[in-house]
């Protein structure tokens, strides 16, 4: 019976391990993409032992892995969640809109949208991690045709890409440029496919 505080206590830290390095990873991953992610870069920016790293994760590919999945939380909380308790259609449209730009501007993550960084990464590629990247796009694409659906856009995937590609560019823009007028006339645009379906 003893050794179990001792396993629990272990299962605790490999937890915690795991959460600061995939957090790690998905800030590296939107300054320097998913390939710039290393062990050893990992460990100079967590104190976390490179053993200790690959103890929790055996190969960089689970590092990837987690990296995506931490983003994609992160994601969720700070961009979807907020806007939830909105309508659906046009106000929660709208609240998305806000959530995000939201999101950009308090530099949640340092190099801007993690889903518009790793996506452009890898666009041609295949294997799990390019699976988990397509994933977490069409995540995001669903929800916004599926919002549109709602508003009674007459071809919701058709809105959903013009709202993306204004995102992505006032995204890039912002990087790029390190203002926020690509992230103002973004939000601005997007917001006027929106507009076209709210009721007056």
């Amino acid at each position: 019976m003893s050794a179990l505080p001792a396993a629990d206590g272990r299962r605790a830290r490999g937890d915690a391990t795991r959460r600061l390095v995939a957090r790690a990873a998905a800030d590296i991953a939107t300054t320097h993409g998913l390939d710039g992610i290393t062990v050893g870069g990992l460990s100079a920016s967590t104190g976390v032992s490179k053993s200790g790293i690959l103890t929790v994760f055996g190969n960089r590919e689970a590092i990837q892995l987690a990296a995506v999945a931490e983003a994609r939380r992160v994601y969720i909380d700070v961009v979807i969640r907020p806007a939830l308790s909105s309508q659906p259609g046009t106000a929660r449209l709208d609240a998305l809109l806000d959530s995000w730009s939201a999101y950009l501007r308090a530099e949640v993550f340092p190099g801007g949208c993690f889903v518009t960084a790793t996506s452009v990464e890898f666009g041609h590629r295949t294997g799990p991690v390019a699976d988990a990247v397509r994933n977490l796009k069409r995540e995001w694409l669903d929800l916004l045709e599926n919002e549109f659906s709602v508003a009674g856009s007459p071809d919701p995937a058709e809105d959903a890409f013009r709202v993306d590609a204004y995102l992505c560019a006032g995204n890039s823009r912002r990087e790029l440029f390190g203002t926020d007028d690509g992230l103002e006339w973004a939000r601005a645009l997007a917001g006027g496919v929106v507009q076209r379906y709210r009721q007056v």
